[in-house]
């Protein structure tokens, strides 16, 4: 997912919450107060060009689709619209309020959308696409995006979250392989990539079944 190492050092990591911010694994690395939470990232290498820019996510708006939409043709290409899970997004609005924008100064350079979803019968989140401007990857922008993401998702009550991608990357936000035939999606995908993050312990025992778009969640997120 993300580049060979940049030379460039790590921007500072700002999230800002709408509300009190919720309780996750991200307060062990940073301080919290106000409804801020700042984690200082390493500097291994200095580079004036990166040394004072500050990345913030942002929860996303509707004023950021153009935006956003723009990003994915330069990210993804037309090839995006054969993907599977593409396919299903395409069918269902992403909830806004657990979708977010990364961004250094007044520069969108990335974004993460959740929608609604069901497996078999038991809801849950689809995460993706995960977009990065390519020159700004490897720096902890995609990392910073999902800590996000997932910890507003267990803050709104949420229990799953399931997603189609490389496993080495998303491992280290919690996702696992989901065992085969398991779970099945409305079209090609491979198997070792599709993977889930349980938000809640023992939230994926028992659950099997095709994944489809949860369109009672999308009338409510309305």
């Amino acid at each position: 997912m993300e580049l060979a190492p940049s030379p460039t050092c790590r921007p500072r990591v700002e999230w800002i919450w709408p509300a009190e911010p919720a309780r996750s694994r991200m307060h062990q690395h940073g301080r919290c107060d106000e409804g801020v939470l700042r984690r200082e990232a390493p500097v291994k290498r200095r580079d004036p060009r990166m040394s004072d820019l500050s990345l913030t996510i942002l929860p996303e708006t509707a004023d950021d689709a153009l935006a956003i939409e723009r990003l994915h043709e330069r990210t993804f290409g037309p090839g995006r619209y054969a993907r599977t899970a593409y396919r299903l997004r395409e069918q269902i609005e992403h909830c806004l309020d657990l979708s977010f924008t990364a961004r250094i100064g007044t520069l969108m350079v990335g974004s993460l959308r959740l929608t609604p979803i069901r497996i078999g019968e038991t809801p849950a989140l689809m995460l993706g696409p995960l977009t990065i401007e390519p020159p700004f990857r490897d720096r902890g922008i995609g990392r910073a995006l999902i800590d996000r993401a997932l910890a507003a998702a267990h803050a709104a009550g949420h229990r799953l979250i399931v997603l189609v991608g490389d496993e080495p990357y998303y491992a280290r936000s919690g996702f696992r392989r989901i065992p085969k035939g398991t779970v099945t999606m409305p079209g090609p995908v491979d198997p070792a990539r599709l993977l889930i993050a349980e938000l809640a312990p023992g939230a994926f025992d028992g659950v099997a079944g095709a994944i489809r778009p949860d369109w009672e969640a999308a009338i409510e997120n309305k």
